[in-house]
């Protein structure tokens, strides 16, 4: 078994892209500038959001945050959308989910330019990744095609099963493993709350992508020998035994699946530093203008 190394990896890519900010820097150029809007205090977002921040500083980015208060209306928000379109100085920019419950997640996804969507949230990006052509893609499925093609795993032929049909993981991360590409050419099966013969279907997956945010949902007799086992989930629960008071757990049942696997990523450590650097890709390439020319 060989263990899926998400923080090395992130480290290695961070080092890489804070080497051609540098070289942009000392040549005058334009160095990237990634903003994120943190609206209310959520444990959760406030973690995901200090990371990209220390993720700018490690890649050499320029990065600004704005907070906002969790009572802040969803048309300051649009405002605040509309200010960071518009300004030159930012090349892509988040605003981070969840938002609080008076806000429609899809509005204000679709109010930011495409052109600054670098979470690759925004329809236009995601039909962009569908026809095959150049995007940001989602960061969670980039950082899992990243960990793919750095560790060298074979897909082409492969049958690949992905637990879980969101639109920020599940279906994208399908449609990408699916593509003529590498990492790519799987045949494909999505599996979702109404799937029948779960287990069964598991089973026969050569590659397994979890992506349920169902703690130990996934058991060591779900997966087949020799599999790849890529864990998304991330459940924070409390626990006696640790000195922070709570432990973090994937969907899969690490050591019973560790056993039977040729691969596995960790949790935590595996996908998720990888979303942050996927991020940091796409401020890269929204700088560079790779994907939408001006």
């Amino acid at each position: 078994m060989i263990l899926i190394d998400g923080k090395k990896v992130s480290e290695e890519l961070l080092a890489e892209m804070k080497a051609e900010t540098g070289r942009v820097r000392a040549s005058g150029g334009k160095v990237p500038h990634l903003a994120a809007i943190l609206v209310g205090n959520d444990g959760g977002s406030e973690t995901y959001v200090n990371g990209k921040v220390k993720a700018c500083e490690k890649a050499g980015f320029d990065s600004t945050l704005i907070r906002l208060a969790a009572t802040v209306s969803e048309q300051e928000l649009l405002q605040k959308i509309k200010a960071l379109n518009e300004d030159d100085a930012v090349d892509g920019f988040i605003v981070q989910l969840p938002l609080p419950k008076h806000f429609s997640e899809s509005k204000i996804i679709q109010a930011i330019d495409p052109r600054k969507d670098v979470d690759g949230f925004h329809p236009s990006n995601i039909g962009r990744m569908v026809m095959g052509l150049a995007t940001y893609l989602p960061a969670t499925p980039f950082g899992i095609l990243q960990l793919l093609e750095r560790y060298k795993i074979e897909t082409s032929g492969k049958h690949c099963v992905v637990l879980g049909r969101s639109h920020i993981v599940g279906l994208p991360v399908s449609i990408l493993l699916a593509r003529n590409a590498y990492p790519g050419n799987c045949t494909v099966t999505m599996a979702h709350s109404k799937t029948e013969h779960l287990k069964s279907l598991t089973q026969s997956a050569d590659i397994l992508v979890v992506a349920l945010g169902k703690a130990g949902f996934v058991t060591g007799d779900m997966i087949k020998q020799g599999a790849v086992v890529i864990d998304v989930g991330i459940t924070r629960l409390p626990s006696a035994l640790t000195k922070t008071g709570f432990q973090i757990l994937g969907d899969v049942r690490f050591d019973e699946a560790a056993s039977k696997c040729s691969f596995i990523t960790p949790v935590p450590g595996g996908v998720g530093p990888m979303t942050i650097v996927s991020l940091m890709r796409n401020t890269l390439k929204a700088s560079k203008k790779e994907v939408y020319s001006v």
